[in-house]
């Protein structure tokens, strides 16, 4: 891990919420070793409290705390030390998406992010989209799910991937999700900047998303995405929009459920249309 940063961290406060799982007795070894100030936080498993109201599902208490006690940056991490969120110094998350973003944007100025284009999944912000195309770089867009990000990453050259979870694939380095790894590699956008973390993070605008299932029979699931009915009332919606949103619709894997996800620039206005949609949807496919 200490191999793959080259600045050194002195002066720097970070706080870590290791979610009292894998990254208990290590993440605070790697930053302290860079000579960061470190305070850790949700680091003693027992077995049975890991991701119990802590880590990366829960930051609520990392936010709390790096504005308590003034620090420059939070990570928490997940059980098994997979996922990253980011906390800026005023306490605020900064999801996978903008992950994406910011080491994106600082591959690509080092001359490192290959094709130029990162890999990213269709639950991506429409937000990530806009904003990286503005720095010239493309996004591969793949199913939910790490493994499909990392099945694209190889096939297009891609070295930077992931998920708004915080599952992230430097491929560089690993084929897999690693939080303290990737939040490594984040330091070194960070640091690079020499911005506040609060300042890259207010330089990508993320879009309102909306999220409603629709109940519907697992032998419709397939077919009420190809609906003529169906298709036309999404088109509309998204015609409304004018091209400042997106509406995604995907069956469950694992329950008789399709989702219903929309983007856009109004809260309520989404919220309302992804009610409509998944009303309509429901009443044609549902039991």
């Amino acid at each position: 891990l200490l191999s793959t940063i080259d600045k050194r961290l002195d002066g720097i406060k970070v706080v870590l919420d290791t979610a009292n799982g894998a990254a208990f007795e290590t993440a605070h070894v790697v930053y302290e070793a860079l000579g960061a100030e470190v305070t850790v936080l949700s680091d003693s498993p027992d077995g049975i409290n890991i991701n119990d109201d802590c880590g990366s599902t829960h930051p609520e208490n990392l936010q709390q705390k790096v504005v308590e006690l003034g620090a420059d940056v939070g990570f928490a991490y997940d059980g098994d030390a997979d996922r990253l969120i980011v906390v800026d110094e005023q306490g605020r998350i900064i999801d996978g998406d903008r992950v994406l973003c910011i080491c994106g944007k600082y591959l690509k100025s080092k001359g490192l992010l290959a094709t130029d284009k990162i890999t990213a999944t269709v639950m991506s912000n429409i937000g990530l989209h806009k904003h990286l195309k503005e720095y010239g770089i493309g996004v591969d867009v793949t199913k939910v799910g790490d493994r499909y990000v990392l099945e694209s990453m190889r096939e297009t050259g891609s070295v930077l991937g992931g998920e708004q979870s915080g599952h992230m694939i430097f491929l560089n380095y690993t084929t897999t999700g690693d939080g303290v790894l990737s939040s490594l590699q984040f330091m070194k956008a960070y640091l690079d900047s020499g911005k506040k973390l609060s300042e890259l993070r207010d330089e990508i605008q993320i879009y309102p998303q909306a999220l409603v299932n629709a109940r519907v029979d697992n032998a419709f699931k397939a077919t009420a995405l190809e609906d003529e009915e169906v298709k036309k009332f999404i088109a509309d919606i998204e015609a409304k929009m004018e091209g400042t949103g997106r509406v995604l619709i995907r069956p469950s894997g694992t329950e008789p459920l399709i989702r219903v996800m929309l983007e856009g620039e109004d809260i309520d206005e989404i919220q309302g249309y992804a009610k409509q949609v998944a009303t309509l949807i429901s009443d044609k496919f549902g039991k």
